[in-house]
């Protein structure tokens, strides 16, 4: 018996050109690095630690170029000047800043210094100074301060007086002179702190590439190695990192004398134990995967799985621990230029910048407080950079 069914002959039909296009994938397959630097992208605390990082860069190479002012220029009369201060009116065309240290400056009504002003030479008076502008009689007044040796109290208690009316602060403006302010030299904060970036810039490329060359290069052969050959590699890596970097340092200072030379041949000498270790256990760990064994026995060369399969896998916790080294860098290169072993003055270092600043850090807070946040922000950056590197190299963590 044969049960005839009725068939739809369109459905039968062959399927339109048009129909059949809009079936095809036309994405073109992506590379490794592609998809990482794609990742990069739309990370946006990682875009935000690389623009930080690039304009760092860019004003560590022109400011010291453009500005009118020299890092190691200095001005006795403009010293420990501000970035934000008050002003009051003399008259339409002069405008006075009352300094801490009981010193009167002209200034104009933007913020721009003119000059240091010199008391008349009638006033003599412990207690109070006068001073001549535009016609006119000002007596800088600090007879209130019974002790005469704390600035910090003279600073709440200075009586200004033009014309023998008493004056009062007409308002804030910018240091249009100075924007950082100065140190207690009269040198440009703005220009030192931007030249300091120089050389802690220069330390994160030195630590840089001295991990990549040195340290990935040889923990790579210490763990491909694998054997008597890695027993030997690591018991000189054990012996390099039992001596503490400042001891290098400190050796090296009395050879050669301090500066940046003596850093860097320090970091050249021990910084890349720690990486050397780091790419050793990567290497250990990935070449006993299933995948490259895989690739062993299809006959793939070593070159090849390291390319193709252990250096990919790799790249992400290397480039997260360099990341993580660099901020170690800066800030160990800052620590040692602190305490004296880094650059000799006149030479601009975020850490020279912060010893410079302390004898006065209760009046001036603002020349601790500029390379304090230049190495706080650069360190924060390197941070941000290196965890968005360490997601976008992690092919799990692209899935």
């Amino acid at each position: 018996m044969t049960i005839e069914t009725k068939r739809d002959q369109s459905l039968w039909e062959p399927l339109e050109k048009e129909k059949d296009e809009m079936e095809k994938i036309y994405r073109k397959p992506s590379s490794f690095w592609t998809d990482v630097l794609k990742s990069l992208i739309c990370n946006r605390l990682a875009m935000l630690g690389l623009f930080i990082i690039s304009i760092t860069l860019a004003g560590a190479l022109l400011v010291p170029e453009l500005s009118r002012y020299q890092y190691s220029d200095q001005n006795l009369s403009f010293s420990n000047l501000p970035p934000i201060f008050e002003i009051y009116r003399v008259d339409d065309d002069n405008y006075v800043y009352v300094h801490k240290e009981y010193k009167l400056y002209s200034v104009s009504s933007e913020g721009q210094f003119i000059e240091r002003l010199e008391p008349t030479s009638g006033s003599l008076d412990t207690k109070s100074k006068q001073y001549i502008l535009g016609g006119k009689t000002l007596i800088l007044d600090y007879s209130q301060d019974e002790k005469n040796n704390s600035s910090y109290a003279a600073s709440k208690k200075l009586k200004l007086s033009i014309d023998g009316k008493e004056a009062e602060p007409l308002k804030k403006v910018f240091n249009k002179t100075y924007w950082f302010g100065s140190d207690a030299s009269g040198r440009d904060l703005f220009v030192r702190v931007f030249s300091g970036a120089r050389i802690s810039l220069l330390i994160a490329f030195v630590a840089t590439a001295v991990n990549l060359i040195i340290g990935v290069s040889y923990g790579f052969i210490s763990g491909l190695g694998g054997g008597r050959i890695d027993e030997a590699m690591m018991r000189f890596v054990d012996i390099i990192s039992t001596i503490p970097l400042i001891l290098y340092v400190i050796l090296l200072t009395l050879v050669i004398g301090p500066g940046l030379k003596s850093i860097i041949l320090a970091m050249g000498l021990v910084y890349w134990v720690s990486m050397a270790r780091i790419a050793r256990g990567q290497i250990l760990s990935l070449k006993k995967r299933d995948y490259v064994l895989a690739a062993r026995i299809s006959g793939a060369g070593p070159f090849r799985i390291m390319t193709k399969h252990i250096f990919p896998n790799a790249a992400g916790p290397i480039a997260a621990a360099i990341a993580m080294m660099i901020p170690g860098a800066i800030f160990t290169e800052a620590f040692l230029s602190f305490i004296g072993l880094g650059v000799s003055p006149p030479i601009a270092s975020w850490g020279t910048l912060a010893n410079d600043a302390m004898e006065g850090m209760r009046l001036y807070g603002h020349e601790l407080f500029f390379p304090s946040m230049a190495i706080c922000i650069t360190i924060l950056a390197f941070n941000f950079l290196g965890d968005g590197l360490r997601d976008a190299l992690d092919p799990k963590a692209r899935r």
